[in-house]
């Protein structure tokens, strides 16, 4: 991969020095807390994770990480249905992990426990749903707040595979093909939800959801996993089985393919997607999460020629001005954060020479996004901005991006 230039450097490390010292310290002590704070997206879990890995590199003090740690837990810690990767127990134990290693012992093992527990009763559950040929609710499996997101943290913060070995069966299973309900003679993958995606969108007959946040991360994790060394019988075929289906509904544009955000029963039925273009060029939902997510199926299956079409599917959308003038905000999530942390990520594994440096115009726009008013959590606020600023001028580790399941 080709380095940014130095006077770039120095302007992103200027920018996410600013971002920081704005989060400097908790906000004062609020009445009765604040669900927040133990949300890694919104709240202080995920502006603990910005001071930590600043403090690793040497920038900054761990004691404001641990500032931000003490807040988001004061108010308790949930373990309800809700809590997961992103919020909860598994979220604070997240940021602990990449934040203070080995600083919190006893925290860290009750944690641990804790999360081991959720994750045997989640795969109970799981199990039984499939048993019963029901449909999965997207926070069974997806990145958020579920299976997917809970394995996410196994993978980077648990030293012993076993468990994680164990979510990998359920997802083999998940990707295995279904009679499609009202569509005779047609199937559906196994995660095709009838939950609606978002509470503005009403779907008839459930959704296929493509977004790393909700829909095809299981592919990130399977492929991240398989890379690590740590498999499961069929989990080949499950990461083959999911780019099948991405195969299928690639489609074709002038400025390099593209993926819908979702699917419909309808959709599924006529063989082709509603969706007349490519949306916003996001992590959570648009061509550089998928593509990323490809391009690590194509490593850890060792296919030259998909990771070659996911490194070139990435860079003509990340350099497509029709495409990017659609992101708004710094946040990881849905903002020029993730798509500038997913394109250096990717490039750091790129070998097909599509894909080199982030382009300094996303660079640019990132910085000037977050010169605005913006919640300061790792997912849609200037934490984020300023964690991804920071890894790429320093080109440090970055494993809080396994929160995104990018690396």
């Amino acid at each position: 991969m080709t380095a940014s230039p130095a006077s770039a450097l120095v302007d992103m490390a200027a920018v996410a020095d600013h971002l920081s010292e704005q989060l400097a310290l908790p906000p004062p002590h609020e009445d009765g807390g604040s669900w927040r704070h133990q949300s890694l997206s919104k709240g202080a879990a995920g502006v603990a994770v910005l001071h930590g890995i600043r403090a690793q590199t040497g920038h900054g003090s761990f004691e404001r990480a641990h500032a931000w740690l003490r807040l988001a837990v004061e108010s308790g810690v949930s373990t309800g249905m809700g809590s997961g990767l992103w919020f909860g127990v598994p979220a604070v134990a997240f940021a602990m992990a990449v934040t203070a290693t080995g600083q919190y012992p006893v925290a860290t093992q009750v944690l641990s426990r804790t999360i081991a527990d959720m994750v045997h009763s989640r795969l109970q559950a799981a199990h039984e749903r499939i048993a019963a040929a029901a449909r999965p609710r997207l926070a069974e499996f997806d990145l958020v707040r579920g299976l997917t997101g809970l394995g996410a943290y196994l993978l980077h913060c648990e030293p012993d595979p076993r468990l994680l070995r164990q979510v990998l069966q359920y997802l083999v299973r998940l990707t295995e093909p279904v009679p499609a309900r009202d569509a005779a003679g047609i199937t559906a993958p196994g995660w095709w939800t009838s939950d609606n995606p978002n509470i503005r969108t009403r779907l008839d007959g459930g959704h296929a959801n493509f977004g790393m946040a909700h829909g095809i991360a299981p592919l990130a994790l399977l492929s991240l996993a398989m890379r690590r060394g740590i498999t499961v019988a069929g989990q080949a075929e499950a990461i083959d089985r999911i780019c099948a289906w991405l195969d299928t509904w690639r489609q074709p544009g002038r400025n390099g393919p593209w993926w819908p955000r979702w699917i419909t029963m309808a959709d599924l039925h006529d063989g082709h997607p509603s969706q007349a273009g490519p949306g916003r060029p996001s992590w959570c939902y648009g061509t550089p999460g998928i593509a990323r997510a490809q391009q690590l199926a194509a490593i850890a299956r060792g296919d030259r020629q998909r990771q070659a079409d996911a490194e070139d599917a990435l860079a003509r959308c990340i350099s497509d001005p029709a495409q990017t003038s659609r992101l708004s905000g710094p946040g990881l999530c849905h903002g020029w954060a993730g798509t500038i942390a997913t394109t250096w990520h990717a490039a750091l594994d790129a070998t097909s020479g599509h894909l080199q440096a982030v382009p300094e115009q996303l660079v640019r726009s990132l910085a000037a996004s977050a010169s605005g008013d913006h919640p300061s959590g790792l997912m849609n606020g200037h934490a984020g901005a300023a964690l991804t600023l920071h890894t790429i001028a320093t080109q440090a580790p970055s494993p809080w991006a396994g929160c995104l399941l990018i690396t």
